[in-house]
C-alpha cells in the first residue's frame, strides 16, 4: 500500500473517535498555552517533549482532511472533492477575518479601559492602529498575522493544497512523503517562506515546512481509508518509547543530563528552543513517535475515549473551528485579566477553569444543536415523502 499498490477506492470506515478526542484535548491545551505566565501551562505537554499542540493539530488536520475529502475524491472525482475543499476554505477564511476584527476590538477595549497601550504590542495589533488601511489589505491577503492568529492561515494554505497532496498520496504514499520532505528541507535551507507584513519576517508557521506534517497526516488518513492495519513492530515500538523518554529527560533537565561533552551544544539547543517556524527535525521525530504509539496501543473503542471525559472532548474535536476561535478570544481576554490582577494564583486558576468550562459547554451545545437540526431535517424529509 505504501508503494501505491493497494486498493484505489476508499473503504467506508466509521468515524475514528481518537481523532475527535485528541483534537478536543489539543484545543484545550492551545487555550491554556496562549496565556503566557499562566501557571497551568507549566503542566502542558510541550514542557515534556519537543513537539507541542500545534504539531498535533496540523497532523490531525491532514488525517481529518483525508477522511472528509479524500473519500469524496475517490467516489465522485477530483472536481467535486476540490469544490468541497474550496467551500471549507471559504468558511475558514471568513472565520479568520471575523476573529481578526474581534481580537482587535477586544484589545482596543482593554487599552481604553486600562489606559495600558502595551496590550497592543503584546498581540502585535499596533500595525492595525498605526496604518489601518494597509493592515486591512494585508489581513485580507493573509500576509498580516497578529500573534495567535497564524494557525488558520496556515490551515487555509494547506487545505488548498490538499487535492494535489491526496492524489499524490493515492498514487504512492512514499513518493508523496519524499516530495514533502524535499520541499520542507529545501525551503528551510533556502529561507523560503511567505511574507508577513509589516517588516521583513515571514509566517510564524512556514507553510513550506509545515506541509510535511499535514502530508504525513494525509498519508495516515489515506491508509486508514483503505483499511491498512498497523504492523506489529516491537523494535519500532521500543524506538518510539526511547524518543519520548529522551525528550522528557532533556526538557526536564537544567543542563546536559548525560554528561557527554560532545552533546552539550545540541542539548542546549533542544532546551532553549527548537525552531518552530521551519519545523526542526526533533519536533517531527517526537511527533512521529507519539503518533506511532497512539496508532499501536490506543484502540478506537478504548474506554478512555468512550467515557464521559472522552465524549466531552470528542464534542470539542467535532467542532474544532468554532471551539478554536472561541478559545483564542477567551485566551486573549484571559491574558488581560491576568495582567490586570498581577497574575494572582487564584485568578489564574479561575481563568483556566472558567475558560475550559466554557469551551466544553460550547462543544456540548454545538453537538446538541447539530443533533437537533439533523432530527428536524429528517422529520421534514419524512413529511415530504408522506405527502
Amino acid at each position: 500500500m505504501l508503494f501505491g499498490k493497494g486498493p484505489r477506492e476508499a473503504a467506508s470506515p466509521g468515524r475514528d473517535l481518537r481523532i475527535d478526542v485528541i483534537r478536543g484535548l489539543i484545543l484545550l491545551v492551545i487555550f491554556i498555552n496562549h496565556m503566557p505566565g499562566n501557571i497551568v501551562s507549566a503542566a502542558m505537554p510541550h514542557n515534556y517533549g519537543f513537539s507541542d499542540a500545534a504539531d498535533v493539530f496540523v497532523l490531525l488536520a491532514g488525517v481529518s482532511a483525508a477522511f472528509a475529502y479524500g473519500r469524496l475524491i475517490d467516489q465522485r472525482g477530483l472536481l467535486v472533492g476540490s469544490l468541497k475543499v474550496g467551500a471549507r476554505i471559504w468558511t475558514l477564511y471568513i472565520a479568520h477575518l471575523a476573529l481578526f476584527v474581534l481580537v482587535c476590538g477586544i484589545v482596543a477595549t482593554a487599552v481604553v479601559r486600562t489606559q495600558n497601550a502595551l496590550y497592543v504590542e503584546a498581540i502585535n495589533i499596533q500595525p492595525f492602529f498605526s496604518d489601518t488601511a494597509a493592515a486591512i489589505v494585508n489581513a485580507l491577503g493573509l500576509v498580516y498575522q497578529p500573534f495567535y492568529l497564524d494557525i488558520l492561515p496556515l490551515y487555509i494554505v494547506l487545505l488548498a493544497a490538499f487535492p494535489l497532496i491526496y492524489v499524490t498520496v493515492r498514487t504512492s504514499p512514499l513518493a508523496a512523503l519524499a516530495i514533502s520532505v524535499a520541499l520542507w528541507q529545501g525551503a528551510t535551507h533556502a529561507g523560503l517562506n511567505l511574507p508577513n507584513h509589516p517588516g521583513e519576517g515571514g509566517w510564524f508557521f512556514n507553510p513550506f515546512a509545515w506541509q510535511m506534517l499535514f502530508t504525513l497526516g494525509v498519508v495516515i488518513g489515506r491508509l486508514g481509508l483503505i483499511g491498512a492495519g498497523v504492523p506489529n513492530l516491537r523494535l519500532l515500538d521500543a524506538a518510539a518509547v526511547v524518543v519520548l523518554l529522551f525528550a522528557a529527560i532533556v526538557k526536564l533537565s537544567s543542563g546536559n543530563p548525560f554528561g557527554i561533552a560532545l552533546m552539550n551544544d545540541w542539548i542546549d539547543s533542544l532546551q532553549i528552543g527548537i525552531d518552530k517556524t521551519n519545523l526542526a527535525w526533533p519536533r517531527v521525530a517526537h511527533l512521529a513517535a507519539l503518533a506511532w504509539l497512539v496508532l499501536r496501543f490506543l484502540r478506537p473503542d478504548a474506554r478512555i475515549l468512550t467515557g464521559l471525559a472522552g465524549r466531552r472532548l470528542a464534542a470539542l474535536g467535532r467542532h474544532s473551528l468554532e471551539v478554536f476561535c472561541a478559545g483564542i478570544v477567551l485566551a486573549i481576554t484571559g491574558q488581560i485579566i491576568l495582567a490586570e490582577t498581577s497574575f494572582a494564583l487564584w485568578v489564574q486558576l479561575i481563568v483556566n477553569l472558567s475558560g475550559i468550562t466554557m469551551l466544553l459547554g460550547l462543544g456540548t451545545f454545538l453537538s446538541w444543536y447539530k443533533t437537533l437540526t439533523a432530527r428536524a431535517a429528517s422529520a421534514s424529509r419524512e413529511q415530504a415523502a408522506t405527502a
